[in-house]
């Protein structure tokens, strides 16, 4: 009899145990599921905050959804502004009767030269012709601020002849010769002054915008100014000076001249008066100093 009781006993034991075990274990394996459930769930939370990142909208060009827009035409296809372009020997041979017959360009600025000694080589032909076909013709000198500037203006001086200028000299502005900005200003406006003396006029200057507003704010502000930049909005200068005229392509085509051309036009209310040339008559007198008076 007590050998039945223990061996009742012991099965009853062995009974409670398995159900504990049991329990542990389910619970056990309920904490492992839930713990997978929310590192997985973090897991795709993080991929999917990464694609919502990367993927950015792009709204489209409002002008490409307008029928009639053109990406060639440019800007004296769409406005009455006065248009010209400038040349010099990297465009080659220009046909000039085809030129003249363009009605939207009334004028062109020539180089003449730049530095000390360098000439364009198609200079002479290119404002002969010019002149033939009916275009206002100006020069200009792409100006080295290292070279001496008696030399340089004497370079200039000796294909800008006044008597072939309908427009005032140009003087092209792009670098500081690696000067420092106020060495390079001095260099600059002393030039300057060494031209308007030898034409009794101020010439019109032409840089960048950005060149402008880095090396030339404050320094120049007795000449009127040429603005190259290439965006579809007038340029505007950082301390907001007027602008005379705006070069608004580096990558215009015309009938006449193969590859690309520099085109501009006036800003606002300048026109051809703003920069014509003032002819003076040069008088000799008997100490052979040169006496101007004007015409």
């Amino acid at each position: 009899m007590k050998r039945l009781y223990f061996l009742l006993a012991f099965l009853i034991a062995m009974l409670a145990a398995g159900d504990g075990f049991a329990q542990r274990s389910r619970h056990y394996k309920g904490r492992q599921r839930h713990r997978t459930h929310r590192v997985a769930k973090k897991k795709h939370y993080s991929r999917s905050k990464r694609r919502t990142v990367r993927v950015v909208p792009q709204e489209p060009d409002p002008r490409l959804l307008d029928p009639d827009y053109d990406p060639n035409i440019l800007c004296e296809d769409t406005c009455g502004h006065v248009h010209g372009i400038d040349l010099s020997h990297y465009q080659g041979q220009v046909f000039w009767e085809t030129v003249g017959e363009n009605t939207k360009m009334a004028y062109v600025y020539l180089k003449a030269t730049e530095g000390g000694d360098r000439i364009d080589d198609r200079y002479e032909r290119n404002i002969q012709l010019a002149h033939r076909y009916g275009l206002k013709v100006g020069s200009y000198h792409f100006f080295r601020p290292k070279t001496p500037l008696a030399q340089q203006l004497a370079n200039f001086r000796m294909q800008c002849r006044p008597a072939e200028q309908d427009l005032i000299p140009m003087i092209d502005i792009e670098t500081t010769g690696g000067l420092p900005t106020d060495v390079f200003c001095d260099s600059l406006i002393t030039f300057l002054g060494m031209v308007e003396k030898e034409y009794r006029q101020a010439p019109l200057l032409y840089t960048f915008r950005n060149f402008y507003n880095r090396h030339l704010i404050g320094k120049i502000n007795d000449y009127k100014l040429m603005i190259a930049m290439y965006t579809p909005e007038e340029p505007v200068l950082d301390d907001e000076r007027d602008i005379t005229m705006w070069q608004y392509t580096s990558k215009g085509r015309i009938v006449g001249i193969n590859g690309f051309v520099d085109k501009s036009r006036f800003i606002g209310n300048h026109g051809l008066r703003d920069i014509r040339f003032q002819h003076i008559q040069i008088v000799e007198n008997n100490t052979n100093h040169r006496d101007y008076s004007s015409m």
